[in-house]
């Protein structure tokens, strides 16, 4: 039998068979010497097995709750972090059978995550070391992009030409530089400095980022909230994904549309809402916005690349945020950006 594997049963069931063998040959030796007594005796003696069966099966059952809590211990430390956490499992038994399945698991799941963080660091490398060789040409092209502009001024069509290729540029260039802060952040090697920041005054700068952009296409861009409210965040990397999400809006109004951000603090949370009246997200496509390179068929904008909502998700994921969106065709989108304020206990 399996059971009878493990040595501590095996020890259990021998304990309890020598008391029962020990009680039947002192009831015996009781019944032959004093026979007028026998009833009295063997009652004690049966009185006395039963203590020592309880007992031992108490010692058996503290052992084997003190083993269950040990790996309790070391599963809790391995899901805190401790990837060399594992359970004692040199003896024989069903249960040490299943903690050595366990150490196992452990054992995979370690050597998927670090595959996993190697694989991340060579992608990272990899998009890095492209994205940089990129940045050499790019430049030049920059350069002779604008030269082309200056001498073109006569010529209608090579103007247009030029011009156009200059957008084109500043969307490689705008990919290049998404594609190194998302492998960035992929691979774990971003370190925020986070610091109080004045909500206010990030979304004044956010606004003095596109108000250029506003008054050239028609658009409004307002801004409401108090002047006391306050986050902790890298001030950088905040504005990277608020500036992303107002670029979506204005990427998806026309001109007499408007585009709004509004912040709030309540008791527990900070909340950043980014409110436009444009031409909204169809039902379809609102679990996939946030999907890289994503491109709905439903929309009319040929210029986007896919990478600045997924970026703004998870910059705010990385500060302890979430990101919310509601939306409906023809009617514009809200983008709600809510963080917990951390509370002292």
């Amino acid at each position: 039998m399996k059971i009878l594997s493990d040595g501590r049963i095996k020890g259990l069931f021998g304990k309890i068979l020598i008391s029962m063998f020990v009680f039947a040959a002192v009831s015996v030796l009781f019944i032959i010497l004093a026979p007028e007594n026998e009833s009295v005796y063997i009652l004690l003696c049966a009185f006395f097995m039963g203590i020592s069966i309880l007992a031992f099966c108490w010692s058996y059952f503290k052992g084997q709750n003190e083993i269950m809590e040990h790996a309790v211990k070391q599963i809790t430390d391995y899901i805190s972090g401790n990837e060399d956490a594992r359970i004692p499992c040199d003896e024989e038994g069903e249960m040490y059978r299943l903690f050595h399945e366990v150490n196992s698991l452990g054992a995979i799941l370690k050597a998927n995550a670090e595959n996993e963080r190697r694989s991340k660091q060579a992608l990272k490398n990899a998009v890095s070391d492209i994205s940089h060789q990129l940045k050499t040409p790019l430049a030049a092209l920059n350069i002779y992009n604008g030269l082309l502009l200056g001498e073109t001024k006569d010529l209608p069509q090579l103007n247009e030409f030029a011009a156009l290729s200059e957008k084109e540029l500043e969307r490689i260039e705008t990919l290049v530089q998404n594609l190194l802060k998302l492998t960035k952040l992929d691979a774990g090697t971003v370190v925020f400095e986070k610091s109080r920041e004045n909500v206010a005054e990030l979304m004044e700068e956010t606004e003095l980022h596109f108000s250029y952009r506003a008054k050239q296409e028609g658009k409004e861009l307002t801004l409401e909230g108090g002047e006391d409210v306050f986050l902790f965040c890298d001030r950088n990397w905040l504005l990277e994904a608020v500036e992303n999400i107002v670029k979506n809006a204005f990427d998806h109004t026309k001109e007499g549309d408007s585009v709004k951000i509004q912040w709030k603090q309540s008791a527990s949370m900070v909340q950043i809402t980014i409110r436009d009246t444009g031409s909204g997200i169809h039902p379809e496509d609102l679990h996939h916005i946030f999907k890289r390179f994503y491109r709905s068929r439903f929309s009319k904008d040929q210029q986007g690349i896919g990478l600045g909502l997924p970026l703004a998700k998870m910059i705010v994921e990385a500060h302890g945020g979430a990101i919310e969106v509601d939306s409906r065709p023809g009617e514009g989108t809200v983008f709600l950006l809510n963080f917990l304020i951390p509370t002292k206990l």
